[in-house]
């Protein structure tokens, strides 16, 4: 049958995966190159991918939209949504405390 494998990590799971879809495989792709650059999130940005390929798919069906219009569309809202995320989510390491470190290696060994 083959081997079991037991993880809740998504890059793990994903990778064992044969996708042939290629919107799944983009999905599979992405998680990958989140946990080579990042190490982690990547259940994350499949969840956000996938419900934008999802709305899209649905703008593109119900809406009568064309893809290019709904790809300009999120071009759009990327370039209105990172500056703040970029200003307010992003914290310097030397600004952080004691404290602050000790809780982020807390988490991380739970």
């Amino acid at each position: 049958i083959g081997d079991v494998l037991i993880t809740n990590d998504g890059a793990t799971i994903l990778k064992q995966l044969e996708v042939e879809h290629p919107a799944a495989r983009v999905l599979v792709d992405l998680a990958q190159l989140q946990d080579s650059e990042v190490g982690d999130g990547t259940t994350s940005v499949v969840i956000v991918a996938a419900e934008l390929l999802k709305r899209g798919n649905d703008l593109m069906r119900n809406g009568n939209l064309h893809l290019a219009t709904i790809i300009s569309g999120f071009r759009s809202a990327l370039k209105v949504a990172v500056p703040p995320l970029k200003k307010n989510m992003v914290t310097l390491v030397n600004e952080l405390s004691d404290e602050d470190l000790v809780d982020a290696a807390k988490t991380s060994m739970s």
